[in-house]
């Protein structure tokens, strides 16, 4: 798969294990910190404005930035940027194109639908991202196709990001689609299921969200 950034979020972790390799960096995005420390993954780089770190995860950081000053970047409350797309950006100067994004759902739902455009944004500067959890994972595909395992088992719901999605294809799952058109105004692909064959979802022309919730159906 190559090397991939990750970036933990302050969103709602529901993650026992990151499998970390050689290559990969790690950030830890605002009271992301916190979950790495729980699961004593050491960051790369800590970043944000650490509006949501509070008590010992404070202190910790503090601890850091006297100890290795040049893990720890303090962003302003005041910007543009949130968090998390500045930690995209960190990736992206590094040579990053893959982004494991975890802590990057649930909590607020403006905080997820900002990380669902920070996929986006990954896929206008031609990287991918994921958002993942334990049991689920959330993102874009773009004129391309994706193909999905056999043993995957669970739940599988796709989306027009844009006004309309064109030559949509959906093969070897319960609901199929040939050469659809999905829109942004009608949800015709809530909750398909795998059963248990080599499945793909594909699309000729846009952008279609993808979300999969592990497990049976």
């Amino acid at each position: 798969m190559g090397k991939k950034c990750i970036i933990i979020g302050a969103g709602d972790f529901q993650v026992s294990s990151i499998s970390v390799e050689e290559g990969d960096w790690v950030i830890a995005a605002d009271g992301g910190f916190s979950y790495c420390r729980r699961m004593k993954l050491e960051p790369d780089l800590v970043l944000g404005d650490f509006d949501s770190l509070t008590g010992e995860g404070r202190r910790e950081l503090e601890a850091l930035r006297l100890s290795c000053p040049e893990k720890v970047q303090i962003l302003p409350v005041e910007k543009d940027d949130t968090d998390m797309l500045a930690a995209i950006r960190e990736g992206l100067a590094r040579g990053y194109r893959l982004f494991h994004i975890y802590g990057g759902q649930g909590g607020r739902l403006d905080h997820t639908i900002a990380n669902i455009q920070c996929l986006n944004f990954l896929k206008e500067q031609g990287a991918e991202g994921m958002l993942l959890e334990e049991d689920g994972m959330i993102r874009l595909l773009r004129d391309e196709t994706v193909e999905l395992s056999s043993r995957c088992e669970g739940r599988l719901s796709l989306f027009s990001y844009g006004e309309r999605a064109e030559g949509v294809n959906i093969r070897n799952m319960k609901y199929e689609l040939k050469d659809a058109v999905l829109t942004n105004s009608f949800p015709i692909g809530v909750s398909n299921e795998f059963i248990g064959r080599p499945a793909s979802v594909s699309v000729r022309k846009g952008t279609l969200l993808l979300l999969i919730h592990w497990g049976k159906p």
